[in-house]
């Protein structure tokens, strides 16, 4: 079915292919079209699983705010309803944040963690980058005519909604996560860090997070910013893949 009811709403999911279970979780104002290039790619051996939080791509949106914890809850709920335990989360900008408050908070539902261009609080986008603060850059790249084109063609809400989700997504961004660097000791999970050269989350701030994680891996694909999977879809895509199959392996 396309639709789950998770909680009191219906939600967009798709589920594909057979293998160890991974979970897909895209970004703030996209839809899965996002991560369709790393599905492609795991579902060959990986069953994939994949839903559209509120507001996003052709879930209708809610009446009260986004939150990180929100969405966590209706990540549970999703893995709940379509029968998995513990899964490798594929996680990119705000669903990487989510995987990360997963790992941390439920590490039995999580065999491994790719977090692609994940932040741990809003300071990163005070930070200076070219012309002007970092905030400037994401509120031009978060919404290239592209997503604001998905948006309008999947959204059930009509394409005048889309202001609707940005205004809630930017007093997200600005107020969420607060997730401290000595936290993250505690993942016990498998865990690739990943963004762009030129990403709005800067590489060293990626760093900070791989650092503060046992064992993690970092990887900067380079001549790419915020949408590096869209920009080098094959090279983040055959990463992805090598770091679950990896981590299933264990």
């Amino acid at each position: 079915m396309p639709y789950l009811r998770i909680g009191d709403r219906d939600l967009y999911s798709e589920v594909a292919g057979e293998g160890d279970p991974v979970l897909l979780l895209h970004g703030g104002f996209c839809s899965l079209e996002a991560l369709r290039a790393p599905s492609e790619a795991l579902v060959a051996d990986h069953r994939v699983f994949a839903f559209e939080r509120p507001g996003h791509g052709r879930s209708k949106d809610i009446d009260g705010e986004y939150g990180y914890e929100r969405g966590v809850a209706d990540t549970l709920a999703y893995l709940d309803a379509v029968g998995v335990g513990p899964a490798h989360i594929v996680g990119y900008s705000d669903g990487a944040i989510i995987g990360l408050l997963l790992a941390l908070d439920h590490p039995d539902r999580v065999r491994s963690l790719t977090a692609i261009s994940a932040n741990l609080d809003p300071s990163v986008f005070t930070e200076e980058a070219g012309d002007g603060p970092v905030l400037d850059a994401v509120g031009h790249e978060e919404r290239p005519d592209v997503e604001r084109m998905a948006y309008e063609r999947l959204s059930p809400d009509g394409p005048e909604h889309a202001d609707v989700v940005l205004a809630k997504l930017f007093r997200l961004w600005t107020t969420e996560p607060y997730i401290k660097p000595e936290e993250l000791s505690r993942i016990t999970a498998p865990v690739l860090v990943m963004s762009g050269d030129r990403d709005t989350i800067r590489p060293g701030h990626s760093l900070r997070i791989a650092a503060s994680i046992p064992g993690a891996q970092l990887c900067i694909v380079p001549g790419t910013s915020h949408h590096l999977v869209a920009e080098r879809p094959e090279v983040v895509s055959t990463l992805i893949r090598e770091f679950v199959t990896g981590a299933g392996a264990r």
